[in-house]
């Protein structure tokens, strides 16, 4: 491949705690049919052996794997993580890439092409594939895609009305995308204060910021694999019920963050209220959806 007609693509893999999944990360990233890459390993944290595992790794790659760790070895969450991989990364296309998930090797040469193609857009979103069998090969894996029509581009604010958090078709996985650097640093980046349970949410705070003001491409391909596992973020919290205190709080920080950046796109505003409605609103939406059981519950807790 002549890297001089080909742009560099930075992956950024965050990881806390991975020994028993990384490597298997980072061997997909090894594969990419698409060689002209760099890797960043940016521990947060870890007391486990998955230090030892990306500094190997780091070590024995000719300079294309970079090990990089928070001040002092600190715990940040998978937000700075990602905001500090960004900040070091050289090429002009960035990727993440769950420290428990993997690519197929096409996955960086389709979505370049698609950048070439349409050099004007943001970011590219592809659907992902919900990978259970790597545990039980008993189990399917089930091939998701983005709620919207596919191999389209969205202009600015058109996807918000179209995929979730603010309807309920699917939303891209973080490591189906490849996100231009620029774009990442005019959107301010990671949201860091999406940590502990809320990190359920990170992700969609980032996307809506690239919602809002990028070109996004949707791929109908599917070159990511994301595990599906118990302990991770999404089962942890579902189990745990706290799932619509966090979607409370996201609502409300993008209705924050909207007034903060001067947004004032009534259609929007809209669709965040008729979100934000059964939080606003506990009673009505229980009559509306035929509950009568669960009005009587929130008119007792009232």
């Amino acid at each position: 491949m002549d890297t001089s007609l080909s742009p560099l693509v930075s992956v950024v893999i965050g990881f806390l705690n991975e020994e028993q999944f990384l490597a298997e990360a980072i061997e997909s990233v090894l594969q990419q049919h698409y060689s002209h890459w760099e890797l960043l390993l940016v521990d947060d944290g870890s007391t486990d052996q998955s230090t030892a595992i990306a500094k190997r790794y780091a070590t024995e790659s000719g300079g294309k794997i970079i090990y990089c760790e928070h001040e002092g070895h600190r715990n940040k969450g998978v937000t700075a993580s990602r905001n500090y991989g960004v900040r070091c990364a050289q090429g002009e296309l960035i990727c993440i890439l769950d420290a428990d998930d993997v690519w197929r090797p096409e996955k960086l040469a389709n979505q370049v092409a698609i950048f070439q193609h349409h050099p004007t857009i943001g970011m590219v979103a592809e659907a992902s594939e919900y990978w259970y069998s790597w545990e039980d090969a008993t189990k399917d894996d089930i091939i998701i895609p983005v709620g919207a029509p596919a191999d389209h581009m969205y202009q600015p604010t058109e996807l918000l009305h179209l995929i979730y958090p603010l309807t309920s078709t699917a939303a891209p996985c973080p490591s189906g995308l490849m996100i231009k650097k620029q774009a990442i640093l005019v959107a301010g980046g990671f949201e860091e204060s999406f940590t502990k349970k809320y990190q359920l949410y990170e992700d969609q705070a980032f996307l809506c910021k690239i919602y809002l003001k990028e070109q996004v491409y949707l791929s109908s391909a599917c070159n990511n694999r994301y595990r599906q596992r118990v302990g991770s973020c999404v089962q942890w919290v579902n189990e745990a019920g706290h799932y619509h205190v966090i979607r409370k709080f996201f609502l409300e920080w993008f209705a924050t963050y909207l007034r903060a950046q001067n947004i004032q796109d009534p259609k929007l505003d809209k669709r965040l209220e008729q979100a934000y409605f059964p939080y606003k609103h506990p009673v009505l939406h229980s009559l509306s959806k035929g509950n009568l059981s669960e009005a009587v519950k929130q008119l007792v807790k009232k």
